[in-house]
């Protein structure tokens, strides 16, 4: 019996790659000769960096940059040497959980520390980068970015503009004549879920500027900054186009990344998918085992359960889940390839105690054993 094991990860309990092994040595207890392999699994936000880059042979990297506040912050990236890949997630270095509910503000934070995550990878020897831009602190524009990387976003003085939002009000000119050459041989497969535009009522001001500590009046104020940066943009970059969808992904970083570099933007599973190859394994698979820490309706929409759930049912293969709670309307995943699926708390406890590391890694390999005793019970009995 071959099973391939592909978990998301459980969040604040469970890496991706734990939770597989884990999955793996429940399986073992009940079929000692079943061959399981465990793959990582993501869709481009959190625990992105660490399944590709540890799941995939690779390494990580911390480098001080600076935070979303202007204060440094320590941040990690993979990297696969094999190909020159680099793997970031954006709110490592300007993430919303870098920051306090009383600091939100995003006139004030910024993206620079992305670009110097990326300047860090190109000195380490990458050209192709995999980022996920989910979880965003910033409404910039992804001009802090730009400013990391050379390209000169100019005040009338001459001087670079203001960190954060309100560093788009002073911007007058676009310059690239100091942009790091070794930019031009980078490619960036960008990981974006969200198809909001740049500006207006569905722009990345008005959706997600209320969640970053933006005030009305400031949402307003934002979203006439940012389109007049694309316009200042498009004078001189053709693949300016603020109305494409994705643009307005993390405060206008989407854009940024399109206009800028040599970027495309893709569902995060499916580049999660395409590069770690799954497909190869899943299909001479008898059983696929995926997951996540809360299986919910919002589990069909894109997650990564559902990613390699497909790909499971192209070839016919029998879909499990485990997961550390359901929901009752979870029951939507059955009919998007998920054949059954297992929650793995054993007993009536506190949300902390069921995921604490030890406690979630002893419940999912109890779960499996038992579950896959049923299996070998099948396989024994015809």
């Amino acid at each position: 019996m071959k099973v391939v094991v592909a978990m998301d990860s459980l969040k604040d309990s469970l890496s991706s790659l734990e939770a597989g092994r884990a999955i793996r040595r429940g399986i073992h207890l009940a079929i000692p000769t079943a061959e399981v392999i465990v793959r990582p699994l993501a869709d481009g936000g959190e625990g992105t960096v660490e399944a590709l880059a540890l799941g995939m042979g690779g390494r990580l990297e911390t480098v001080t940059v600076t935070g979303p506040l202007g204060k440094p912050v320590n941040c990690s990236y993979g990297i696969l040497e094999e190909t020159g890949t680099a793997i970031v997630e954006m709110s490592g270095a300007a993430g919303i959980m870098l920051v306090s509910d009383e600091e939100r503000n995003p006139m004030n934070t910024t993206t620079y520390g992305v670009g110097e995550v990326i300047k860090d990878a190109i000195a380490n020897g990458c050209r192709r980068f995999i980022v996920g831009i989910g979880g965003s602190a910033t409404n910039d524009g992804g001009i802090g970015m730009l400013q990391a990387l050379g390209y000169g976003m100019l005040n009338e003085s001459g001087n670079q503009a203001a960190f954060g939002a309100k560093g788009l009000e002073e911007l007058v000119k676009i310059t690239e004549d100091q942009v790091l050459p070794e930019l031009a041989e980078c490619t960036f497969r960008i990981a974006c879920d969200v198809t909001n535009p740049l500006c207006g009522e569905q722009g990345a001001s008005a959706v997600y500027g209320p969640q970053k500590g933006a005030a009305p009046a400031m949402i307003r104020q934002m979203d006439r900054w940012l389109d007049h940066y694309a316009a200042l943009a498009a004078k001189t970059f053709p693949n300016a186009n603020p109305l494409q969808a994705g643009t307005g992904a993390a405060g206008g970083l989407g854009f940024a990344f399109l206009t800028f570099t040599n970027a495309v933007l893709e569902s995060g599973i499916k580049i999660v998918l395409e590069e770690t190859r799954l497909e190869d394994d899943i299909k001479d698979a008898d059983i696929v085992i995926t997951g996540e820490g809360r299986l919910d309706g919002q589990t069909v929409m894109g997650k990564a359960p559902i990613g390699a759930a497909g790909i499971g049912k192209k070839y016919g293969k029998l879909v499990l889940a485990f997961c550390g709670c359901v929901t009752e309307d979870a029951r939507v995943c059955n009919g998007s390839g998920i054949d059954a699926y297992f929650p793995i708390v054993r007993g009536a406890v506190s949300l902390q105690e069921a995921m604490e590391h030890d406690n979630a890694e002893q419940n999912m390999t109890a779960a499996a054993e038992q579950v896959f005793r049923l299996i070998r019970w099948q396989q024994e009995h015809g």
